[in-house]
């Protein structure tokens, strides 16, 4: 048996969540006791009873962008798809595409809306060697003001093919999301609403915000030999000084840092890895696998993921293998919802 297959598992389809429920806290919750091995039946509703006074909720406020572009190439009327990944200061973008037959540079491709309507022009300028494309709009509207007109919601291939509704524009995003940049939701601050989120804070949960802009990459398998050999994407975070003092505050009052997903846990861990929290912004390729000491993290909300991902890796480093194979198990057993639109686990 090789390395990977300690983090593979086997899941019915159906428990794969195709739409989100209709109101986000009903989710399950699914605590994991890492100090007693127990596994208890809960409700995101039900945080308010299981946090106490002084424990910090850090939270991601990235925002998702509409990345995933349709469109056909000018030329041929070929149908294209592509997805948006960055853009420079300079206005190009970073982009991923796919057609039939082979793209060249100085080609042009059509963009259309939601609607199916044309709308503007992408120049393709170059292929970069990992695959990727740089790419010019023909216009002069902002970036994310312009995909925000013609972008769709990039749901993972899971869910429904990729293919939106209109009601995953407001469903794929947390309700705090501020800064946009991701091309993934940070699916665990999915369950929250402004209700229960001030239900917490009345009873004396503090709230920090950090923001990880989710790269594509966060949930691709791991597909080298050992975890030694997997070369970690890197995605762009901050943490700023209000967010520190509020975590320091919340520590010495003998509050727990629960971080809500595994990318609030990447920005902690990058931020506290000299060994102490501070204020940081840049690019992480932090890859927390066993064995690894968690310096900023105390308890952990986060979805389930896919097997031989990096993400099952993490949860797996924090809670324990054996515990984590047993959570995933008890949750399969009592039909929860996985993946982006699913239920999730508090690990404390």
């Amino acid at each position: 048996m090789s390395e990977l297959d300690e983090y593979d598992y086997e899941l019915p389809r159906h428990l794969i969540a195709q739409h989100p429920l209709a109101h986000r806290t009903d989710a399950r919750l699914l605590v994991v006791d890492r100090r007693a091995g127990s596994l208890q039946h809960y409700h995101i509703r039900d945080l308010p009873s299981l946090l106490i006074r002084n424990d910090c909720l850090v939270i991601n406020d990235t925002r998702v962008v509409p990345a995933r572009l349709v469109g056909r190439r000018t030329s041929s009327g070929g149908h294209w798809e592509g997805l948006f990944l960055s853009a420079d200061p300079q206005g190009n973008w970073r982009m991923l595409g796919k057609s039939r037959g082979k793209l060249a540079p100085g080609e042009t491709v059509t963009l259309v809306d939601r609607q199916g309507r044309d709308d503007l022009r992408l120049l393709l300028i170059a292929k970069e060697p990992q695959g990727t494309w740089l790419a010019r709009p023909e216009a002069r509207e902002e970036t994310f003001a312009l995909l925000e007109r013609i972008g769709r919601v990039p749901l993972p291939p899971y869910i429904r093919a990729g293919e939106m509704t209109e009601a995953d524009l407001t469903r794929y995003q947390t309700v705090f999301a501020r800064a946009p940049g991701a091309v993934a939701a940070p699916t665990a601050g999915l369950h929250f609403t402004h209700e229960l989120l001030g239900r917490l804070v009345d009873e004396g949960v503090v709230i920090a915000r950090v923001t990880l802009h989710v790269g594509l990459d966060t949930f691709r398998p791991v597909t080298a030999d050992s975890l030694a050999e997997h070369e970690m994407h890197s995605e762009w975070g901050q943490i700023e000084s209000a967010a520190v003092d509020a975590i320091q505050r919340a520590r010495s009052g003998g509050g727990r840092v629960v971080a809500v997903g595994t990318t609030s846990v990447r920005v902690l861990e990058t931020a506290g890895a000299p060994g102490r929290l501070a204020p940081w912004r840049g690019q992480t390729n932090l890859f927390i696998r066993p064995p690894y000491e968690f310096r900023s993290v105390d308890a952990l909300l986060t979805n389930f993921h896919l097997p031989r991902t990096t993400l099952l890796v993490l949860v797996s480093a924090f809670a324990g293998r054996e515990l984590v194979r047993r959570a995933y198990a008890e949750a399969i057993r009592e039909e929860y919802r996985f993946y982006s639109y699913g239920d999730a686990m508090l690990i404390v």
